[in-house]
């Protein structure tokens, strides 16, 4: 796990006692042409949250990437369930709030709910997995287990 991140303050959220949390601004690109979220974004700002709690926690996919960890691994999501309570619309300010919900062998299951102030509009579990260059499964590395559970 890395120490060093030259990333501005603020930019990738902040590591709270749960998890992480994430700041997002919703622009026209967003949404479809009724103004509001284009379902297929909330993917997207959800990905923003984890990848961002990753590399607060120290885990960069470069690093990854580069071998850092004994070999090229990369993470995939295996499986996400998404619940659309209410929509998002442009210049509305998001919240991604991320955490950890168990840890095992190669997998994290993640609990992500996105919010426009405490209002809950989506709420998604995402199953995600380290594969190495043979794109089998890898273990998660011991290190990284506390860094990604919350506190109790």
């Amino acid at each position: 796990m890395s120490t060093q991140d030259d990333t501005p303050p603020g930019l990738s959220g902040e590591l709270t006692r749960f998890g992480h949390r994430l700041a997002a601004r919703v622009y026209y690109a967003d949404t479809d042409f009724s103004g509001v979220v284009y379902h297929a974004r909330y993917l997207e700002f959800f990905e923003r949250g984890r990848s961002d709690f990753l590399r607060l926690v120290g885990v960069h996919h470069t690093e990854l990437a580069a071998g850092e960890q004994g070999e090229k691994i990369v993470w995939v999501v295996r499986r996400m369930e998404i619940d659309f309570r209410a929509p998002a619309r442009i210049d509305d300010i998001l919240t991604v709030e991320t955490r950890t919900v168990e840890v095992s062998g190669a997998r994290i299951t993640m609990a992500q709910q996105l919010k426009r102030g405490e209002e809950l509009l989506v709420e998604a579990r995402v199953e995600a997995a380290i594969i190495g260059e043979n794109g089998r499964p890898r273990r998660f590395p011991k290190g990284w287990i506390a860094a990604f559970m919350p506190e109790a």
